[in-house]
């Protein structure tokens, strides 16, 4: 039996995960936060925080009880039952298959803001053509150049708070960076705060996939549940400290254009040499994010395909050539074209409609876990009432996601409940096993 060589510390998996989420996205999505907060972005980035760290704390539990790789899938599946892993299973497929779009969509609004006279369509076409050709003939970007990706984006990031700084204290002195207006402004409400931390939860989505490194990691039943909190904790505080000084810089909610504030704001604080940089470093981000999406969705259709999931003949095929999953990666690239008729509040949500449903069902494992396996170790603290807490969190969230959103995730679990109930001739059978996406 061929195993993976545990080699990854703590570290290691802490870096992945803070590169997975691709931490400049804060940027990338503040005009839709602060338009629909009033101007509130880091008080809904703090409340999607708290939910946050609930259900990572949550996660944690049961990657120390099940440390295989799988994710919210492989917890309910064993905390619960099979069919209902599979639901949330099929909830993970819409994070993977639509995420791409979403960051196609970010990448061409900005771009757009930048060259106003190529037509959108262009940018979102290009965006597609060339991360489907690069995943087709297997380009993996090498550490080395993630680093130097990685770094790139940070450098820019904290150029960009250098300059809010510069641009809010101008000559009048320190104490004008300090104030509660970017957590609570004057126009802010409770619905709207919670509404802007549904969507800004976007941002954290892949904190969780670093439970696919769990059979590469050295100690896993320590250092993944440790890896979740930090990603979550370091990656909420990214946002949260960029969000607050980027509101000092431009309070309220009126920009040019919502879906490329940041670049508004850019031009605004660094003039256009600036502003030139960070676009430059906001599309390499999403160039890359959007790379690794695709590559990560085709790879878990290609995997459904395999196990029977989605129709074998068409989506269980490597290319002979390339060995990859080619009509996976295309399905992934026909999908992102929807980046032409969708907008980024819905898209985003619509995203963020899957995590919320996986995530309040992982806290519901756990609890499910607890009363199966009741034991002297297992405190009701940590077994019983944080994930409730986290379950409530989450699905109030999810309750404050655009209708449209709410709408279109309700049909997509709709599908699945058909599909599942086919599979396994009316619920009578164990559905299929869907194979982890990352690995190949």
């Amino acid at each position: 039996m061929t195993t993976l060589e545990r080699t990854l510390g703590l570290r290691s998996v802490v870096l992945f995960g803070l590169a997975y989420m691709t931490p400049i996205i804060v940027l990338g999505i503040f005009g839709l936060t602060a338009d629909l907060t009033f101007g509130a972005s880091a008080g809904a980035y703090s409340v999607a925080l708290i939910a946050m760290l609930l259900t990572a704390f949550s996660y944690g539990q049961l990657a120390r009880v099940f440390p295989v790789a799988g994710s919210a899938y492989t917890y309910v599946r064993k905390s619960v039952n099979d069919h209902l892993g599979f639901l949330v299973g099929w909830a993970i497929l819409l994070d993977y298959l639509f995420l791409p779009m979403v960051i196609w969509l970010f990448g061409g609004l900005y771009l757009q803001a930048q060259f106003p006279s190529v037509p959108f369509a262009l940018w979102i076409l290009l965006f597609i053509a060339l991360t489907t050709a690069l995943n087709i003939i297997g380009f993996k970007v090498a550490d080395k150049a993630n680093f130097a990706l990685m770094a790139f984006q940070a450098l820019v990031m904290i150029s960009f708070i250098g300059l809010c700084i510069a641009y809010v204290t101008g000559g009048d002195g320190l104490g004008t960076l300090f104030s509660v207006e970017p957590f609570y402004a004057s126009t802010t409400t409770w619905t709207a705060l919670t509404a802007g931390a549904a969507v800004s939860a976007y941002s954290f989505l892949g904190f969780d996939a670093i439970t696919t490194l769990t059979e590469e990691t050295k100690d896993p039943k320590n250092t993944i549940p440790r890896a979740i909190m930090l990603v979550a904790l370091i990656g909420g505080a990214i946002f949260i400290v960029t969000a607050y000084f980027t509101t000092l810089a431009k309070p309220g909610n009126q920009f040019e254009e919502v879906g490329s504030a940041a670049f508004e704001i850019a031009k605004m604080i660094g003039g256009a040499f600036f502003s030139s940089v960070f676009l430059a470093g906001l599309v390499v981000g999403q160039f890359a994010s959007g790379l690794a999406a695709q590559a990560s969705a085709s790879r878990l259709i290609f995997a459904m395909g395999r196990d029977g999931v989605l129709p074998k003949r068409l989506f269980a095929k490597l290319n002979d050539a390339y060995k990859t999953p080619v009509p996976a990666i295309i399905a992934v690239g026909v999908v992102g074209l929807l980046a032409l008729q969708t907008d980024i509040a819905t898209s985003t949500s619509f995203i963020s409609f899957g995590a919320f449903t996986a995530f309040t069902l992982v806290n519901i494992s756990v609890i499910a876990y607890y009363l199966k396996n009741k034991s002297s170790d297992k405190s009701f603290l940590g077994w019983v009432l944080i994930p409730i807490l986290g379950a409530i969190a989450d699905a109030y969230l999810l309750m404050q996601l655009d209708d449209n959103a709410k709408r279109l995730g309700l049909i997509w679990l709709g599908i699945g409940v058909l599909i599942l109930v086919v599979i396994t001739k009316g619920l009578r059978q164990k559905p299929p096993a869907m194979s982890d996406p990352v690995g190949m």
